[in-house]
C-alpha cells in the first residue's frame, strides 16, 4: 500500500462522511481519521478541526479539488 500524507483537515463530521463517499466512489484509497478523543470529550476537535483526510500524494489535487467543491 502507497503511504498515506495527510491533505487536509476536516471541520465537521458531515463533511468527513460526504468526503468519504465521494472519494470511494471515486475508488480514490484514503483514511478519515477523528480527533476526538473520548477521555478528553473531544475537546481538541474545537481547536484543531473535526479531523482529517489522508491519502496517497499523488490525489492531493483531486481531492483538494473536490474539497473545494469542483
Amino acid at each position: 500500500m502507497e503511504k498515506l500524507v495527510k491533505i487536509a483537515v476536516l471541520q465537521d463530521e458531515v463533511q468527513a462522511g460526504l468526503l468519504d463517499s465521494l472519494l470511494r466512489e471515486r475508488g480514490i484509497p484514503h483514511l478519515v481519521r477523528s480527533y476526538h478523543d473520548s477521555a478528553l470529550d473531544g475537546l481538541f476537535q474545537g481547536a484543531r478541526g473535526w479531523g482529517h483526510v489522508e491519502a496517497p500524494e499523488r490525489c492531493r489535487e483531486e481531492i483538494l479539488a473536490i474539497l473545494a467543491g469542483g
